[in-house]
């Protein structure tokens, strides 16, 4: 993977993390900081590396929409159903790289969508498990494989599933 792409990714995630309400909006601003010394370059992206601190709280809600679209990347409405899917990728990736263990991943999936997001439901299950450890028959270890598991699975899942445009008659 190069360097750009590396950085679209991480951009697209700290959006994705944003609109869920799981970072502060000056994260996203760094991150297009870093996207930018990566080597991708649009206008919009500029304007959104450029906001200071004081400045992300207001602007990044404006500015973030269109840096993502001159780069050919979706940005997620707030709360959106893709969104969240979006999100727990995100969140998925930064276990893999050893940003969050499996506890930590699994507690903030299930405190964030509890059971109700399919494509999260799995992870809630396993959230449940660690409350429980002391009395069943499975380790902590066990546990953390099949989170690890279920991590590369939503990180290699290809699409989010679409939004519906219209509802049915």
């Amino acid at each position: 993977m190069t360097s750009t792409e590396a950085a679209a990714i991480a951009l697209k995630d700290h959006a994705a993390l944003w609109s869920m309400g799981e970072i502060r909006a000056s994260d996203v601003v760094n991150a297009a900081c870093d996207a930018l010394v990566a080597g991708l370059d649009t206008p919009g992206l500029r304007i959104l590396a450029a906001c200071t601190r004081a400045e992300a709280d207001y602007d990044v809600h404006d500015l973030l929409p269109a840096a993502l679209d001159e780069l050919g990347l979706t940005f997620y409405p707030i709360a959106s159903e893709a969104g969240k899917g979006a999100a727990a990728r995100a969140l998925a990736r930064r276990m893999l790289a050893g940003e969050l263990t499996p506890r930590e991943f699994t507690f903030r999936i299930h405190q964030r969508y509890g059971h109700e997001l399919p494509l999260t439901e799995r992870l809630a299950e396993l959230d449940d498990e660690y409350d429980v450890l002391e009395y069943d028959d499975r380790t902590v270890d066990q546990v953390d494989t099949e989170v690890t598991t279920e991590a590369r699975r939503l990180v290699t899942h290809p699409t989010v599933p679409a939004e519906p445009t219209d509802t049915p008659s």
